[in-house]
């Protein structure tokens, strides 16, 4: 959450506050009273309640009470090496952040080939893909504050440069994560060079020096980044007693604007009082449609010049099939009657709005620069496949 006197309201790291504060809870050698809210000595942070395992069941689920004493059938305990390859965490104080180099000059490049496709021209964002950059990240900071007491016409910047609290996260996240769908494949100099370059195009400097266009950047110096956001958000989880304050912070609802009925019970329903009056539509309503809805939804099968054909064959392989094809990633896969009747019932127009503005994960066109019309034939290309 955001210091409301000073900086903006609600964000999503209050998620991961919580989350990350409830995991500390569960350590090992974890015992729950009957009923209680008392973890360990220590109220829960969301109000749960924590109940014994009575008759196989703890609450009204059932519970492998075999599992729970190691009754395992499946797996094997990693190796050391296992664990080292995937314990690479790397954290704000500089643990797990390795030694190498790299520049602005040598992060574009590798930018240009691997990131621009998605990321946009510096940074911009496109194709349902988060921009990086929206210019100075100093300046673009101040765009957090006040929002809630005097809101502007643009609302608040929350880029990298300008909203994230940390350069580790993207460190991280580079090494780890990208370029999708090519994740760990960027070497640590490549990922200090690609780092580098974000910064560049933050316009942010390190240290009092500016990060410009023959900058380079190495672990030293990444320890020296001190984010524009870095104190805009609360509460602090960092460093020993984190637990603690977190627990004291969310104990006091008034802290994240809540305001319990009973101040001094906890509840886990009508917990905030009314603060606002809801009005409700009491008739009215479309009740018939002329001309009526069309009840068959089919597409006919559309032929196609071969050359058209060959063309639009192409832009599903290189766009497409990544993600619905046979080994698809959650995607109805093409040639699969059961996913795409589902997908068919829906009135076509609905079909083709939900996947030219993105749905389910799935970027606006597939990430695909296509017109609305080529795109559409894409999809039909997909559905008369599966038929």
């Amino acid at each position: 959450m955001f210091k409301l006197d000073r900086k903006l309201i609600v964000s999503a790291s209050v998620v991961a506050t919580v989350a990350l504060s409830m995991a500390g809870c569960f350590g090992d050698n974890i015992t729950a009273p009957a009923a209680s809210n008392m973890l360990n000595n220590h109220p829960t942070i969301d109000g749960g309640v924590y109940d014994p395992i009575i008759n196989g069941k703890t609450g009204v689920y059932y519970v492998d009470e075999d599992t729970l004493k190691g009754g395992y059938t499946n797996g094997r305990t990693p190796t050391a090496n296992e664990l080292k390859a995937w314990n690479k965490d790397v954290m704000p104080d500089g643990t797990g952040l390795p030694e190498g180099e790299g520049s602005v000059e040598e992060g574009e490049k590798v930018y240009e080939s691997k990131c621009l496709s998605c990321h946009g021209d510096f940074g911009s964002g496109g194709g349902g893909y988060p921009a990086l950059s929206k210019g100075n990240a100093v300046e673009l900071q101040k765009t957090l504050k006040n929002q809630r007491n005097k809101p502007d016409v643009d609302g608040p910047t929350r880029e990298f440069g300008s909203y994230w609290p940390r350069a580790s996260t993207l460190w991280w996240y580079i090494r780890d994560g990208m370029p999708h769908p090519m994740s760990k494949t960027l070497t640590d100099n490549e990922v200090y060079a690609v780092s580098a370059y974000v910064l560049y195009i933050n316009e942010m400097s390190i240290d009092g020096e500016e990060v410009d266009d023959e900058y380079v950047l190495n672990r030293e110096k990444f320890l020296k980044i001190k984010m524009p956001n870095a104190d805009g958000f609360e509460p602090d989880i960092d460093g020993p007693g984190a637990l603690k304050r977190v627990r004291q912070y969310y104990a006091n609802p008034a802290n994240f604007g809540g305001v319990k009925v009973k101040p001094s019970e906890r509840c886990m329903k009508n917990c905030q009082k009314p603060t606002a009056k809801i009005a409700r539509i009491q008739h009215g309503g479309i009740s018939s449609f002329s001309p009526p809805i069309a009840i068959v939804r089919d597409l006919p099968v559309v032929k196609v010049a071969p050359s058209a054909q060959a063309e639009i064959e192409g832009i599903y392989e290189d766009s497409c099939k990544m993600c619905h094809g046979a080994e698809g990633m959650g995607a109805p896969v093409v040639g699969d009657k059961t996913s795409w009747a589902a997908v068919i019932k829906k009135e076509m127009k609905t079909v083709y709005s939900n996947g030219i503005n993105g749905i389910n994960g799935m970027p606006p066109k597939g990430g695909a620069d296509l017109s609305e019309d080529k795109f559409k034939s894409i999809v039909d290309y997909m559905i008369n496949k599966s038929k």
